[in-house]
Formats: structure tokens, C-alpha cells, sequence
């Protein structure tokens, strides 16, 4: 295969003119191309402030869209630019703000961009996993607000979702986003847009993980791979920062693997990170198999590991920018032709199901907003308008308590890749479900849709049956009467059975819906 050098100045050329768009991204087997066959490869900055990146869980729902501000991006841009960088990566995009100022901007200065597609309030929750119509329309509303800008080259579709063996059955509902989001990109006719994930570095299962979002057919799998690294910190070499590892592994693998985070995470802060790693992932060895990088990250943070601390509307470059800066400088990347490379690398098998990993190569059903208005349409006994979300906790308890199979249209199993039919609608469909199974259940007894008010009786149109069989399904079995899975372990009905089941998990659920489906 041929090679070659590519320079930052080469990088920084293709977009010598300014207002000529960024050419778009190609991903051909395991690497990154430009449209005129030189290989791309990523060195890349996190940009966003009070990100839940970094494998962190935030409970603050509010964030601050960093691709919004056109001030701020004239701020930081001339910055990103001094450390070479070509792409950033952002946490969370208000798809309704306007980004074409920063856009522009970005594009300007030869940089792109890959967003995740969640935020602090609209994301597949590890601890009770789903993944249903309303996060499907957020996804789907940020894929179309930036689909059209030529130096997008895709999106995460979660960030460390699953992150230990006790998490696996999320990746399942992970995968299934992946899938939904890569046909409407298709359904949509944008250009090709890559849809990936992000996943950290979890010893016990990060082999198995990788496999998952591989294996399979290539419409469910994903474009690319994002790993958050942080094992090189200071002096190390090649082996006893485990890196040696992490090129074995993925030499075989059929998609393009970049870090996705990667940085020195031990204590000591910015002032400490003299970023070696970042000579050795450009190295000739790695980029044979890796695509590069993105540093976490730009901003200064309360964990302290930032390259530039903000005081108003001034930036102030930190140590380990001026660290990151010398490495980058040093690199010199060797690539290949596109017209050179003839990939061979073949899809992974799916990891084996067990006690350490919890999801099948059977997906969650898409969500599929239709067939769950139908079925609230078809339902003789409906959630009251006036019933609070802090409610259906309660009501979810007392109905699936009272017979768990009356659930089981809403339930799912990642372990066997059986799905309730309506296991992708809303908690408020789902809870309509549930109540107007126990109401047939009941003969329709006056008292059994009263809840204390919090229920009502309708006159349906529809067949709930027929609703059921409309469900656009990925893998999808179960349906109205209750044919679906009859697993403890997923869904909004696992909590909702008192005295069978672990408090911890009723509690925790029980919480979870009362106050709306939380992100990582």
C-alpha cells in the first residue's frame, strides 16, 4: 500500500478559502478519507462545558449548547486552531438553537465536527435502560439540524452507556439507537453520516462490547468506534501503558477506532498532563489500525484536567495546552491511499450471552409513535389527564403486582431478545397499556379504571391487537395480550412488582419514573 505524510499543513489547506465548504468525511473499511483519497485522521479537542464525558453522571439536566454562541466560538477557535486540531467533539446540541454562525466558523478553520446525540435529559439511562419514541425524536430532530453541514462527519448515539459487567443489558438499547438512527439518516436521503458509540475502558468487558457494536448486520452495527482511553499518564512507554493491548485487539477490526477521550485522568490536574501518549498515537504503528484522537478537553473544569480556563469572555491557555500543543507539533502521521487499501477486516462475532453480558444480537423494536397512539387510542381504560408523572410509579406497582403478565406487552429481555410490542412507547402509553389490560382482565368492573381518579374510561376505536401487529419491530415478540417477555430485568415494568422483587431496583425505578427518563 502506498504512504505518506500528512502534515498540518496539508490538514489546514483544505480549507484554505474561506466560505468553501469542508469536503465530506468518507469511511471506507477501518479508516477515514477525504474525497480525494487521503486518509483522514483525527486530532481532535472535547468542547463542551459541564459535559457528563469522562464517564461522569451528571444530575445537573441543564447544559449549555457550545455550538451556539457565536462569541464564544470566536473566542476558541483561533485556540483549537494553535493545537492543530481538525475536529471537535460536543456532549449535547440544542437541535432547535442556531448553529450556522459557529458552523461557519468551524468550517473556516478546517475543523469538524462529531456530536453526541444525547444530553443531561434525553438519553438511554444505564441503570433502567430504554429506548422509545420520545428519545427517537430527539435523536432525530439533532440529525436534522446538522445534516446538512458538510463538516459533520457523524454522531454518538451514547457515551459509556454500559460501563461495567453489572450494565451490559443497556448496550442492547444502545444498539437498537444505532440502528433507528442509520435508516432515517438513509430514509432521510442526507449524505452518508456515520453513526457510532462510545465506550470506556472497562477491563472486565471492553472486548465484548466492541464486538457487540460490531458484529452483526452492517445496518445495525455501527460506522465507527470511540474508545475513552486514560491509561497513559506521564512517562510510559508503548507496553506498560497497556496501548500494545488496545492495537492488538482492534488490528482486526472492520470500522474505523479512534480515542474518543483520551488524556492523563489521575490526580495532579492540567498542570501535570505532559502528553507522551499523544506521540505514540500518531506513531506509525497506531495509525496503521487507529484513526486518532480527541483530547478531553477544552475547558476547565472542577475535575481540573482542562486546556484553557474561561474568566468572562477571556480564555487563558493552561499548562497542558502548551503540553499538547509541543506533541502535536512533533507528529507525523503516516497514512495511506484510499486507491491503495483494499480492506479485509471482517465484522466481529456477537459476544456470547451470560452472566457477564446481558444483551443478545436481538434489538429492541424501533419506536414507532403510530402504532402507540393506536394503542392508546384502541384502550377502553386510559391514563387521566390529570394524573402526575410522580404518580405512576405507584400505579405501574399495583397492576403489574397484581399480575405480571398484564405487563408483559411493555416488558423486555435483552438476554433472550424478546420485546413487548409497546416496550418503545412513552410511560405514559405504557401505563395506559398496563391499566386497560387490567381493566379487561376485570370484565370491565365499573371500579377497575378509577385508580383514585387517576385513570379514566374511553370509548376505543381501534383494535389494541391490531396496534400490535402496526408496531414497527426490530426484533420485536411481544404483543397486546401479553406474548411478550416474561424477564424481571428490563423495561418500565421491572420495578413495578412490590415484595418479588429487589427493593433496590423497585425504589430506584419507581423514582426513575416519577421524575422522567434521566440521562447518564
Amino acid at each position: 500500500m502506498g504512504i505518506y505524510s500528512v502534515s498540518l499543513s496539508f490538514l489546514s489547506f483544505v480549507c484554505v478559502v474561506l466560505g468553501a465548504d469542508l469536503p465530506s468525511i468518507q469511511i471506507k473499511g477501518s479508516k477515514f478519507f477525504y474525497p480525494n483519497g487521503t486518509q483522514f485522521f483525527l486530532k481532535g479537542v472535547a468542547y463542551q462545558q459541564d459535559s457528563s464525558a469522562n464517564g461522569a453522571v451528571t444530575t445537573n439536566t441543564k447544559f449549555v449548547d457550545p455550538l451556539a454562541n457565536e462569541a464564544n466560538c470566536k473566542r476558541d477557535i483561533p485556540l483549537l486552531t494553535q493545537l492543530g486540531t481538525n475536529i471537535i467533539r460536543t456532549y449535547a446540541i440544542d437541535p432547535t438553537a442556531d448553529h450556522s454562525a459557529c458552523m461557519s466558523l468551524l468550517n473556516d478553520a478546517g475543523i469538524y465536527v462529531i456530536s453526541d446525540l444525547s444530553n443531561p435529559q434525553q438519553s438511554i439511562n444505564r441503570g433502567n435502560p430504554q429506548w422509545n419514541v420520545d428519545l427517537f425524536t430527539h435523536f432525530q430532530q439533532v440529525v436534522d439540524s446538522f445534516a446538512n453541514y458538510t463538516n459533520v462527519i457523524g454522531f454518538f448515539v451514547g457515551n459509556e452507556v454500559t460501563n461495567n459487567a453489572t450494565t451490559t443489558s443497556a448496550s442492547a438499547y444502545v444498539k437498537a439507537a444505532v440502528r433507528d438512527v442509520k435508516q432515517y439518516i438513509k430514509d432521510k436521503k442526507y449524505r452518508a453520516l456515520g453513526v457510532g458509540y462510545a465506550a470506556d475502558d472497562d477491563s472486565n468487558i471492553r472486548n465484548q462490547i466492541a464486538a457487540y457494536f460490531n458484529c452483526g448486520p452492517a445496518e445495525d452495527s455501527v460506522d465507527f468506534f470511540g474508545y475513552n482511553v486514560y491509561e497513559w499518564c506521564g512517562e510510559k512507554t508503548f507496553e506498560t501503558s497497556g496501548y500494545n493491548r488496545i492495537l492488538e485487539f482492534f488490528q482486526d477490526y472492520s470500522v474505523p477506532v479512534f480515542f474518543a477521550e483520551y488524556g492523563c485522568n489521575l490526580p495532579n490536574g492540567a498542570a501535570d498532563r505532559i502528553f507522551q501518549e499523544t506521540g505514540a498515537l500518531y506513531a506509525r504503528n497506531m495509525t496503521a489500525v487507529l484513526s486518532g484522537g480527541i483530547v478531553y478537553e477544552y475547558f476547565e473544569e472542577t475535575n481540573d484536567y482542562g486546556l484553557v480556563q474561561i474568566s468572562g469572555n477571556t480564555a487563558t491557555k493552561l499548562k497542558d495546552f502548551t503540553a499538547l500543543q509541543q506533541q502535536i507539533q512533533a507528529v507525523n502521521i503516516q497514512g495511506v491511499e484510499m486507491a491503495n487499501y483494499n480492506p479485509s477486516n471482517q465484522p466481529a462475532s456477537c459476544p456470547t450471552v451470560n452472566s457477564t453480558w446481558e444483551s443478545s444480537d436481538k434489538l429492541p423494536p424501533t419506536p414507532d409513535t403510530d402504532a402507540c397512539s393506536c394503542m392508546v387510542k384502541a384502550s377502553e381504560c386510559v391514563v387521566s389527564s390529570s394524573t402526575d408523572s410522580t404518580d405512576y410509579g405507584s400505579l405501574f406497582d399495583y397492576v403489574c403486582g397484581s399480575d405480571q403478565t398484564l405487563c408483559d406487552g411493555i416488558n423486555g429481555n435483552t438476554s433472550t431478545g424478546n420485546y413487548g410490542a409497546f416496550s418503545m412507547c412513552s410511560d405514559q402509553d405504557k401505563l395506559t397499556y398496563v391499566l386497560n389490560q387490567y381493566y379487561l382482565k376485570q370484565n370491565k368492573d365499573s371500579t377497575a379504571c378509577d385508580f383514585n381518579s387517576s385513570a379514566e374510561t374511553q370509548t376505543a376505536s381501534g383494535s389494541v391487537d391490531k396496534c400490535s401487529d402496526q408496531a414497527t419491530s426490530g426484533d420485536s415478540t411481544g404483543d397486546s395480550s401479553g406474548s411478550g417477555s416474561d424477564d424481571k430485568d428490563n423495561g418500565s415494568a421491572d420495578s413495578l412488582i412490590p415484595g418479588s422483587w429487589p427493593l433496590g431496583t423497585a425504589v430506584f425505578i419507581t423514582l426513575l419514573v416519577s421524575t422522567g427518563i434521566m440521562s447518564l
